[in-house]
């Protein structure tokens, strides 16, 4: 089936510019490769660029499920798949481009990835990627059977090695790690708060997931301070407490989950606003950041 099309095989617009959107990032990180020729700068730029998508494309396939429940926007389902297969691609994408910079040479980058960790972890996230894409479609869908439901529950795991590797590769401003992994807290507190039995339709529930997450992400951000640099945690910890411009994680966290409270309050009858709230709220363009190596 055409990724244009729903599930009866008609066209559907909607699909269509999901698809479309999808497709843009890459469009924005390749066109720079393909004009300088494979060279250096651009293809580094790349590597990073493809790698952040990947992440950002994991968050968007696991917000589907809590967005449906929300709005009861049953469309959003339609492109689940394509999300998680669009994270594969620029996961991919990431693991390509950083072949070109070692020359194509398959040992030299086996061992590259064996005795960096954070290498290590990237690849095996992107490894479970390949076997949830491969896993994606409807004939496997009915041999696993009820196994698929559990299978497809290792993209949380995924979620979690992705947020590490993306810390672990960062220089000392891990503010773009800390903000994927705050979205990352927030949607498995939504599945928590589904699990108890808690409505995902309630603005008080969707309240509570924000400031906790929110918490989260600044207590994250802390440890990882304390435990992985030489900048004083604390300092970054009173950070928190000031409003300031770029705004820190944390309170970015927190205003996206108080904006999903607002998507559940105004966007309940109307598909539309459903779909607009959820691109608007998950395309994560963030400023740049730097590396390590």
């Amino acid at each position: 089936m055409y990724p244009w099309c729903d599930p009866s095989g008609r066209f559907s617009v909607f699909k269509l510019t999901v698809f479309v959107l999808l497709l843009v990032p890459g469009c924005f990180i390749l066109w720079p490769v393909i004009a300088g020729g494979g060279a250096t700068i651009p293809v580094k730029e790349a590597i990073l660029e493809s790698g952040d998508w990947a992440i950002r494309m994991v968050l968007i396939s696991l917000l589907i499920t809590p967005l449906r429940r929300m709005t009861r926007a049953s469309k959003l389902v339609q492109i689940r798949r394509q999300v998680g297969l669009a994270a594969l691609g620029y996961g991919l994408t990431h693991l390509m481009l950083y072949a070109l910079t070692q020359s194509w040479d398959v040992l030299r980058i086996a061992n590259e990835i064996l005795a960096r960790i954070y290498l290590t972890i990237g690849f095996v996230a992107l490894t479970g990627l390949v076997i949830l894409g491969a896993t994606s479609t409807k004939s496997a869908m009915r041999k696993l059977g009820k196994n698929w439901a559990r299978l497809h529950k290792a993209s949380y795991g995924i979620g979690v090695l992705a947020a590490v590797h993306f810390f672990m590769q960062s220089k000392i401003d891990v503010s773009e790690a800390t903000l994927m992994a705050g979205f990352f807290v927030a949607l498995m507190l939504y599945r928590v708060a589904h699990a108890r039995d808690w409505s995902l339709r309630s603005p008080l529930v969707l309240v509570m997931v924000a400031v906790v997450s929110g918490l989260i992400t600044a207590g994250i951000e802390y440890a990882w301070y304390g435990l992985a640099t030489g900048v004083p945690p604390s300092a970054v910890l009173a950070a928190n407490f000031e409003v300031m411009w770029p705004l820190r994680p944390a309170w970015n966290v927190l205003l996206t989950g108080l904006f999903m409270a607002v998507v559940s309050l105004f966007g309940r009858d109307s598909i539309g606003r459903e779909w607009v709230g959820q691109i608007a709220s998950t395309l994560f363009v963030r400023p740049r950041r730097s590396h390590g190596g």
